[in-house]
């Protein structure tokens, strides 16, 4: 009783010399709203970085990752930041590990202290009077408050508005974070979308695709795994229904007549339903002949032999009025002007080559073996090559003698086994009868102007192709195709005084087509690639590569991109060569990123004022292979 009587007239005393001095000081009116005050600085303390203490009240209203303005009223200066370490909470006037808390804790007590919240906050910049941020010159003072940005303030300093939506800012109750499918420096500045298996790129890509042409961009994704040839009908994957449902948001397909699916001529579609499949055959001839070699892997005597019956086959299909064809002035100026680094040969087809490879290993055995001898008088050319022909074009007596007229002059290299290990080569691909051949093809080759058409989504499914090569050779084929297209698009769009329709073209499993491993054994395959990235930002062509294997792409490859969507990576080699890579992605979301949950994503475009940590949207439409 004695206690509490002590107690009181302590109180009492404590409460009359409160009064005496003037009342409890009262909050300024404009300072009602903040969440705590900037603390002092400690010796340990980082340049661009201030900690700010939070009430009991405040201390969930500043979650990671939220914005928040410390106005620093004794020099009046405004400073934005990000809150990128805690909220943590912390008691008042003793030591969180301390012995009494210990033993409260142990013994599973209901006392809990007076306690206080704290969180470490990241200057982005001095705020103007007009708004703007300015690189600070200064540090906010002690005790300034702090304030919690609301969701259109923080649209406003992101900068996270545009019509291709990704999903919801981490830190904030409903910040949607978008791309402007218009803007110059998005898009077309390509894009790297990277994860671990099950972090949610499939579910990324999904969203962004249909969304991209929704907002009149013509997409295209070259889908190695047939993942995405359903996407125009809606999503019935349970666990995304819920969370559609939770964002607003209900399963809908691309309009049908608004996405195709191709697949190679002979192969099979992961989506045999489809409404609107079209079969497609690759045009060797637009194949660049140094990357056909890189693709296929050719030994040095095999490429050696590869570029002989090339040259060969160039005025063997002049000898055979094929091209360029007499009188033909277009013809002899895409003869004179065919950049062989970016495009084979017109004309030439893979039939033409086998049969040139063919005949010289032909040659190169009877020269070896002396199986033939010479009359006087007689010419080596007048000798017909003994074989078969696959080539429409050589299987008359006179085409086949133009043929070993040809081969004479060029002199080829002996060695028959090299030359039939060549013809192995070529003759598997043929086997594979997805080239295409005007007499007998199935299928014509891709028409380029349907492909970059607004508001289309074009899925090229080669998840029957057999083997890699040939899924490499066709996405160099349909890389160059719409490359022409869109550059004729664009001048024609310059001269009408227009904007050229946007195109992005999506690459899954884009380590198998550019691997870092043979970058150095396909230089000419990523110069065609690099210069397609360099043009296509000025005519608006944007490329993704999507793969969960990062470390297996060319560091030169994520050195064309600007925009990165990085889900759960954990390999530590990766992510230090990502922090080398990106700017700008403080070391808190770094340390997130080995631990994000599936369908969180690190978000860093050029138009966003800092990176983000997104909560990307479930997928509208359905995904194949969905778990």
């Amino acid at each position: 009783m004695a206690d509490n009587n002590r107690t009181t007239k302590i109180l009492e005393q404590l409460a009359a010399e409160i009064a005496a001095s003037g009342g409890l000081r009262q909050l300024a009116p404009e300072d009602a709203d903040a969440v705590g005050v900037t603390m002092f600085d400690l010796p340990g303390s980082d340049d661009l970085t201030v900690t700010v203490l939070l009430s009991r009240e405040s201390l969930q209203r500043a979650p990671s990752q939220s914005l928040v303005r410390i106005c620093s009223r004794s020099d009046q200066r405004n400073y934005l930041g990000v809150v990128t370490a805690g909220p943590f909470a912390e008691p008042d006037g003793i030591r969180a590990d301390s012995d009494i808390l210990k033993a409260v804790a142990t013994h599973r007590s209901d006392y809990l202290p007076p306690y206080h919240g704290r969180i470490q906050v990241t200057i982005l910049g001095q705020e103007l009077a007009d708004g703007t941020l300015t690189p600070p010159r200064l540090r906010p003072l002690p005790n300034s408050p702090v304030f919690v940005l609301n969701d259109q303030e923080a649209v406003k300093v992101l900068n996270c508005h545009g019509n291709i939506r990704l999903g919801l800012a981490i830190g904030h109750q409903s910040v949607e974070v978008a791309l402007p499918s218009h803007t110059k420096s998005v898009l077309p500045r390509h894009m790297a979308i990277l994860g671990t298996t099950g972090g949610g790129k499939s579910t990324t890509v999904a969203g962004l695709v249909a969304r991209a042409r929704a907002a009149g961009v013509a997409v295209i994704v070259l889908d190695v795994e047939g993942e995405y040839t359903a996407l125009h009908e809606p999503n019935d994957f349970s666990p995304m229904l819920a969370s559609l449902k939770d964002r607003g948001l209900s399963p809908a397909g691309v309009p049908a007549e608004k996405m195709t699916v191709y697949h190679l001529v002979g192969r099979d579609t992961a989506n045999p339903h489809h409404p609107r499949r079209k079969a497609f055959a690759i045009q060797f001839a637009r194949l660049s002949p140094y990357a056909v070699m890189e693709i296929l892997d050719l030994s040095d005597a095999q490429k050696e032999r590869f570029f002989k019956a090339y040259d060969i086959a160039k005025p063997l299909l002049r000898d055979l009025q094929i091209f360029p064809q007499k009188g033909n002035a277009e013809h002899e100026r895409l003869a004179i002007e065919v950049d062989e680094f970016e495009r084979g040969y017109p004309r030439i087809t893979l039939p033409l080559l086998i049969d040139i490879v063919r005949a010289c290993a032909v040659r190169a055995e009877s020269k070896g073996e002396k199986k033939r001898s010479k009359r006087d008088g007689d010419d080596e050319t007048d000798e017909i090559p003994d074989f078969a022909p696959w080539c429409r074009e050589l299987q008359s007596e006179e085409a086949q003698r133009q043929l070993a007229k040809r081969i004479h002059a060029a002199n080829p290299p002996g060695h028959a086994i090299s030359w039939h290990a060549l013809q192995g080569r070529l003759s598997r691909l043929h086997r594979l009868k997805v080239f295409y051949d005007e007499s007998h093809s199935q299928a014509r080759p891709l028409n380029y102007q349907e492909l970059i058409k607004p508001g289309t989504l074009s899925i090229i499914d080669l998840s029957d192709s057999g083997f890699s090569e040939l899924n490499n050779l066709a996405i160099a084929d349909i890389l160059r195709g719409v490359q022409e297209a869109q550059d004729k698009a664009s001048a024609q769009a310059e001269k009408n005084n227009q904007s050229p329709t946007p195109v992005l073209i999506v690459i899954e499993e884009a380590h198998e087509f550019l691997s870092d491993e043979r970058v150095s054994k396909t230089p000419v395959l990523f110069e065609q690639v690099a210069k397609i990235c360099k043009r296509g930002r000025k005519r608006w062509l944007g490329i993704t590569f999507v793969t969960q294997l990062p470390a297996h792409l060319p560091k030169q490859v994520l050195g064309l991109c600007n925009s990165f969507i990085l889900h759960k990576l954990q390999d530590p080699q990766v992510v230090s060569l990502l922090k080398r890579t990106i700017g700008g992605v403080d070391e808190t979301l770094w340390n997130r990123l080995p631990n994000l949950a599936p369908g969180q994503a690190i978000v860093s475009f050029p138009h966003l004022a800092r990176p983000l940590l997104v909560s990307v949207d479930p997928c509208q439409g359905k995904l194949k292979m969905t778990d």
